[in-house]
């Protein structure tokens, strides 16, 4: 009978977390995060739409049906008269108007018009670089398939919404990867350095914090002409929120370097000659890494909505190009909502986006903070 095992030659088993980054074991944590992930996972089918977007909608985002204006979202049926199941369908549409002008739509079920798969219609670039002209669905004329409802000018707001995605989506993150490269730059330079240069840096962030962020993105679009090119429009929307935005972070992150700079690997790094700048790429930013990804989360939706609130004044993105914000504009007539509610189909993509973003910079915040870390331990 074998006796007792000798405790000098039995060791222990290795923890599941040696040997692992903290990088790892924060996405780890995060993975556990139900919540979260189903915001990433949001996010995620939001921009995947907004880059597939041309591919997804049906039809060109300018094609217009004046006689259709304002239609409500389509029925999709599988059912014909007798009751039998069948591919899906829909049926044209016939405009009429009632005693008081106002326009309604009938179905005209003498004849179903098929959904037809990955058809050849209006051109369009994928990834915005390569021509293609094949989309997911449509249907054959004079029928159309409107599964959000049409606008004031009979254009598909499903085909709108998501060409709108790309603009809405996208200068959230190019806002934020211009403000927070400048941020943590321009910060972790003056909290490196200090002197006057940390004086003059902080009194210029003063100064843009001190001034209502609103008013201000309101005052610098004001002070260029209204009638721009929506490409010149987009670029100087990126700019002006860029602008705003670093002021915020560069204090925080002027913060954080002034308590790390006298570290011994930044002394090292120091004696070694490395210039200013190098230690602050090299070795300062890295230690930041975990804050920089939850602040820009967390910032993101505050791009998407400067870009809504200018676009739905009329000074942002102009019509025929779409955006979420300009789409949202023809709900602000209040006396048209209780007829017409698809209309607000663009704020429902803006408050997912943003509750999604939110609740993700909530979990990033949980799984890296080495204090909540701390408290769950």
């Amino acid at each position: 009978m074998a006796g007792p095992a000798d405790p000098l030659l039995t060791r222990p088993e290795p923890s599941r977390s040696f040997g692992r980054s903290p990088l790892e074991l924060g996405l780890a944590r995060l993975s556990r995060n139900r919540v979260a992930m189903l915001a990433a996972a949001l996010l995620a089918a939001l921009y995947l739409s907004a880059l597939f977007a041309g591919f997804l909608s049906p039809y060109h985002f300018d094609d217009e049906r004046r006689d259709l204006s304002y239609h409500p979202p389509t029925a999709i049926g599988v059912k014909d008269t007798d009751g039998r199941f069948c591919a899906p369908f829909v049926y044209a549409t016939v405009p009429s108007f009632d005693v008081f002008h106002r326009r309604h739509f009938s179905p005209d079920t003498t004849q179903r018009y098929p959904l037809r798969w990955l058809v050849q219609g209006s051109r369009y670039r994928l990834f915005g670089l390569l021509p293609c002209n094949v989309h997911l669905f449509s249907v054959d004329a004079p029928a159309r398939v409107y599964l959000l409802g049409a606008d004031s000018r009979g254009r598909d707001l499903f085909t709108r919404v998501l060409h709108g995605g790309q603009i809405s989506l996208s200068i959230g993150l190019l806002g934020v990867a211009i403000s927070f490269t400048l941020g943590l730059l321009i910060g972790g330079l003056a909290g490196y350095s200090g002197g006057w240069f940390d004086e003059l840096v902080m009194r210029v962030c003063e100064m843009l914090m001190m001034a209502p962020g609103f008013y201000l993105l309101l005052a610098l679009r004001a002070a260029f002409p209204p009638q721009l090119p929506s490409v010149t429009v987009y670029i100087l929307i990126v700019v002006i929120l860029s602008f705003i935005g670093w002021a915020g972070l560069a204090r925080v992150v002027r913060g954080m370097a002034i308590a790390l700079r006298d570290r011994p690997f930044i002394q090292a790094a120091r004696v070694a000659g490395r210039t200013p700048i190098g230690i602050v790429w090299a070795h300062l930013i890295p230690n930041m890494t975990s804050y920089a990804i939850i602040a820009a989360t967390l910032s993101v939706p505050g791009y998407m909505l400067g870009e809504t609130a200018l676009s739905l004044l009329g000074l942002g993105i102009q019509d025929p190009y779409a955006s979420w914000g300009n789409l949202l504009s023809e709900a602000m007539q209040i006396g048209q909502l209780p007829f017409r509610p698809w209309v607000l189909w663009p704020g429902v993509f803006i408050s997912l986006t943003v509750m999604a973003y939110n609740v993700l910079g909530d979990g990033l915040r949980d799984a890296f903070d080495p204090r909540a870390q701390g408290a769950g331990k």
